[in-house]
């Protein structure tokens, strides 16, 4: 491993290259560059979660850690290191102060993997507008998750606004074993259902989805009823999906951490896994795909009322807004959307 104190991009390339050669030759390529970004408090859960997410899918690992814009002179410190505590790969986490922090692209480009996809997770609230940060511009997958946001719900509908295909979100990557079931337990069902019900805590962006998830595909009425489920997140779960086919009832119901009861009317109760999985999952689970989820733009376009998501223009322009001065005036979702459906940055 080589540190690296107030340095500068070039020197950190020189370092990389150094670590290739006392490395020797890898026994794995490249599938993809990891960026990953984070502001200091969360530097050891993004590690965490990045370093699992890496040891599945060989990637080069970038650690953004913006701090400290206010700082009168930028400064740049950086750890590199190939197979070390950050996983099997290149690893770079590199901390930003001062101006510099808003120039991370200036640092992040020259060390992306030739000729291999990007993927940009911040973990952290989410930008605003994606086109904010070339971080994201660049990125040809962006990974994002409302929860962190003071009001997830608000923060769903803004990524729903600025939304082109490529974007993603984990409060959706976290729906994957509870869509998983609920398929599997319309195997043997011929009747359409009548209406469906998610009980969860109303301002669960999961259950949202879930709920633009289930009328998308059934068209049928779908209410989120106010529950407390499990979960070692702090937030309040989904504990159970149900559906009714007249007087029948189809229902997946969390019994705790590990499984859950499939119960349907004429049948006995089913326990099936249904395991919680933690941040380095989630994100492992995003890594695997690298094309855009176009049934994650029917879900979110639906929960959201904007349509045709997934029709937009990929392509993104950035848009320079410095943070060190005043806010502008919030964008009115209308124009967020028609702006966004012009691939003007979102």
């Amino acid at each position: 491993m080589t540190t690296l104190w107030d340095t500068t991009g070039s020197e950190v390339v020189k370092a990389l290259s150094a670590e290739r050669r006392a490395a020797g030759a890898l026994a794995f390529g490249l599938a993809l560059t990891l960026v990953v970004v984070v502001d200091e408090k969360n530097v050891a859960a993004a590690e965490g979660a990045a370093t699992l997410a890496a040891s599945a899918h060989p990637c080069r690992l970038l650690i953004v850690v913006r701090r400290q814009i206010d700082a009168p002179h930028p400064r740049l410190d950086a750890e590199v290191s190939i197979g070390g505590r950050l996983g099997p790969g290149e690893a770079i986490v590199m901390r930003m102060s001062g101006r510099l922090a808003l120039h991370a692209e200036s640092v992040v480009l020259p060390l992306l993997a030739p000729d291999a996809p990007v993927v940009t997770w911040w973990h952290d609230e989410p930008p605003t507008r994606i086109a904010y940060d070339p971080l994201g511009v660049f990125a040809d997958r962006r990974v994002t998750d409302v929860t962190t946001a003071p009001d997830p719900l608000a923060a769903l509908y803004q990524r729903a606004a600025d939304f082109v295909p490529g974007d993603t979100d984990l409060s959706w990557t976290r729906l994957s074993p509870w869509r998983t079931l609920l398929a599997a337990a319309f195997d043997s069902v011929t009747e359409p259902p009548d209406a469906a019900v998610i009980t969860a805590g109303r301002s669960n962006p999961s259950a949202q989805l879930f709920a633009g998830w289930l009328r998308n595909r059934l068209a049928v009425p779908v209410t989120v009823e106010e529950g407390t489920g499990r979960g070692d997140t702090g937030r309040d779960d989904i504990a159970a999906v149900s559906l009714r086919f007249g007087a029948d009832r189809l229902s997946v119901t969390r019994t705790d951490s590990r499984s859950a009861t499939i119960s349907r009317s004429g049948y006995p109760d089913r326990v099936l896994p249904l395991a919680e999985r933690g941040l380095g999952d989630l994100l492992a689970e995003e890594l695997r795909r690298l094309d855009d989820d176009v049934v994650f733009a029917e879900a979110l376009g639906t929960w959201s009322s904007l349509p045709n998501l997934g029709a937009r223009s990929p392509h993104r322009e950035h848009i320079w807004r410095d943070p060190m001065t005043a806010a502008a005036p919030a964008q009115a979702p209308a124009e967020a959307e028609a702006e966004a459906a012009t691939g003007s940055g979102g």
